[in-house]
């Protein structure tokens, strides 16, 4: 099965455009209402404050693209940001039967996917993604899938 919410980055960096432009002119609207206009008082600080917290939240919920292949005998990761420069992509891949288990923890707004992962060294390796862009729809076949996975290293472990 594939997942990819790639074809809606154009829309992640419309989004994150438009909150960049509203933050410097959120910005330049405060510095001219304190040293020119000085019309609105103290709520002026609100035209830095808002813009800047509604870009943190969006940059603090994670890496918007989430690819996911389980075709073949491999399966396929790879999370990045629609911002090359501001976190480093992941790509994982590694053969299905290392699958261990997974958690998916969903607090507010803010979805991670956490996949252990047996290795030789140290017995497990624990990956973490960001899902925080997928719907429910695509969360929830990403769910299916890895349930497939994680029953038939069961079974063959068995």
């Amino acid at each position: 099965m594939r997942l990819s919410n790639r074809n809606k980055a154009s829309v992640y960096n419309f989004i994150s455009t438009l909150l960049i432009m509203i933050t410097v002119f959120g910005i330049l609207g405060f510095l001219a209402n304190k040293y020119r206009f000085n019309a609105l008082g103290n709520e002026s600080y609100l035209l830095i404050i808002l813009p800047v917290l509604l870009l943190a939240i969006f940059l603090l919920n994670g890496r918007q693209i989430f690819e996911y292949d389980s075709d073949g005998e491999a399966l396929n990761f790879k999370n990045r940001n629609i911002i090359p420069f501001l976190n480093k992509a992941l790509h994982d891949e590694f053969p299905k039967y290392k699958l261990r288990k997974y958690d998916i923890v969903s607090i507010f707004f803010v979805k991670r996917l956490y996949i252990t992962v047996s290795s030789k060294n140290n017995g497990a390796t624990m990956l973490k993604y960001q899902i925080s862009y997928l719907t429910r729809k695509e969360v929830n076949d990403l769910k299916i899938s890895l349930n497939k996975v994680v029953k038939a290293n069961k079974e063959k472990k068995d």
